[in-house]
Order: C-alpha cells, then structure tokens, then sequence
C-alpha cells in the first residue's frame, strides 16, 4: 500500500490489523509519536492524516491508504529550522519530560490551522486530549498564545 509520509511517498506491506502508531514506529523509524496509552486517550501518538489530527494507536493503517501524514518529525520546513509552534514550546519552556511534546505540537498545530486566533477555552478544548504528566499546561497555552501574537505581529509567521 501507499502512504505519503512527511511528503515522501512510501511503499509498505502491512498487517491489516496494524496501527498508524505502529507502522510510523517500527516500519518507517519515525519515532516522535510516542505509544503512550494505546488506547487513545492520552495523545501522545498525535499525527495529521490529510491535515486533521487523529491519535495514530486508533487508526488502522489500511483503512488510510493513500493518505497524506505528517509526524512531527516533517513538521519543520527544513531540519535546521523548527516549526513557529515548535520555537514557541520551547521558548515557554512547554517541553519538561518531552514525553507528550510531540503529540501536543501536532494538537496546537492542527488548531492554529483551523483557529488562527484562538480564544483560551478553544485552547482548552482542542488540547483536551493531550495529557501531560508534568503539569506543564499552563506553559502550553502560553506557547500557543506565543504563535498567535507573532502571527499578530507578523502574518507571514506559520502556521
């Protein structure tokens, strides 16, 4: 089957029970999508499929072919560059463990995408599904409101 991965093309052969989470994983080396619960509630494995985010342990690879992910890993322009959402994190200090990074960077992209200025409870609700151990949500919500005034301040700032 076809899937295009952080805009490669990649050829696989997979199990027809095998989960995204799984094949990005194991199959492609593409680890920045952690298996945290494996049951989709934690959001740790957080990836975009055609642009929406959806937590990769739920979603069968098969039941996607042809399909366009990105990871956090193809999230950056270029790998010397991070991603305006990924400077944020890091500038507020979100990062802590960096267990749920990943997953809480592709959630906050995926809202700024369709939300480009959005209010603290649309911040609230579309992270809802990113559990950070660490606490470290206050710093989130910051980064995210970080994006928002640099694309205030500059509209050619991403996403």
């Amino acid at each position: 089957m076809l899937l295009t991965v952080n805009g490669r093309p990649r050829q696989i052969d997979v199990p027809d029970d095998e989960s995204l989470l799984m094949t990005l994983r194991e199959r492609l080396a593409l680890t920045g999508a952690k298996a945290g619960c494996d049951r989709g509630e934690c959001g740790a494995c957080t990836v975009h499929v055609d642009g929406e985010p959806v937590y990769a342990c739920l979603v069968l690879t098969r039941a996607i072919e042809g399909a366009h992910i990105t990871t956090i890993e193809g999230l950056a322009a270029t790998a010397d560059v991070l991603h305006p959402v990924q400077r944020a994190f890091v500038s507020c200090d979100a990062v802590q463990c960096g267990f749920c990074t990943p997953g809480q960077v592709m959630a906050a992209v995926a809202l700024l995408e369709r939300s480009p200025s959005p209010t603290e409870a649309e911040i609230a609700e579309a992270m809802s599904g990113n559990l950070c151990r660490c606490g470290t949500y206050p710093s989130i919500r910051r980064a995210i409101l970080e994006v928002v005034s640099s694309r205030a301040a500059d509209p050619a700032v991403l996403p």
